[in-house]
């Protein structure tokens, strides 16, 4: 599915607006693929380009390495409305792998684990010490469980545990499932019914 995520260190992005919707992220006439390719472009487009497609020079999406900033910090309520997969993905293609908030919609968590994005809450003092020093590397560390910055002390974070053993081992559900085929084929083996002569 994608790269194991054990530990990220990177520089974070802010984007402190409340309620930024799966429809800001990636809007919905750019759902009629199936494929995570290329979505990056996609990914937060009216914020980005003109309606004749130019980008807008002002967009801080436009003015960012996505390889050293794949951290986004985001407002409140980040990523509700309609429930899209097509959401994480374009967030990882654009080069983006975890999302910090301090409140991340149910569906969005959901549809982010399930793609190998991660994302995590933290309380509104956290974020705001992040939001405060953008320039300072942030470590997340799943196996751990914890963000690290600068001198602060660690800041545990929960993961579901499946959701979890799965970004471990960049897998997603089916790529687990396979990984257990062997167990899979032996049971199926022993529980054959019997045939009649």
């Amino acid at each position: 599915m994608s790269e194991p995520f054990k530990t990220l260190t990177s520089r974070t992005l802010t984007l402190s607006q409340a309620n930024i919707d799966t429809d800001q992220i990636i809007p919905a006439r750019f759902l009629t693929t199936t494929t995570r390719e290329g979505l990056g472009k996609a990914a937060f487009y009216d914020w980005r380009y003109e309606a004749d497609g130019s980008p807008k020079p002002e967009a801080i999406l436009n003015r960012i390495d996505p390889t050293e900033q794949r951290i986004l910090l985001a407002g409140k309520n980040f990523a509700c409305g309609s429930s899209r997969e097509h959401a994480p993905w374009a967030l990882l293609d654009y080069g983006f792998r975890a999302v910090i908030s301090t409140e991340i919609a149910d569906i969005f968590t959901s549809n982010a684990l399930k793609n190998g994005f991660l994302p995590i809450v933290v309380d509104q003092a956290v974020w705001d010490d992040l939001a405060a020093h953008p320039e300072q590397p942030v470590t997340i560390d799943l196996e751990a469980g914890e963000v690290r910055r600068g001198n602060a002390p660690p800041v545990p974070f929960k993961v579901e545990s499946f959701a979890r053993q799965c970004l471990l081992n960049g897998v997603d559900t089916l790529g687990w499932l396979q990984t257990h085929m062997p167990a899979i084929e032996a049971f199926e083996r022993a529980h054959e019914p019997e045939t009649a002569a």
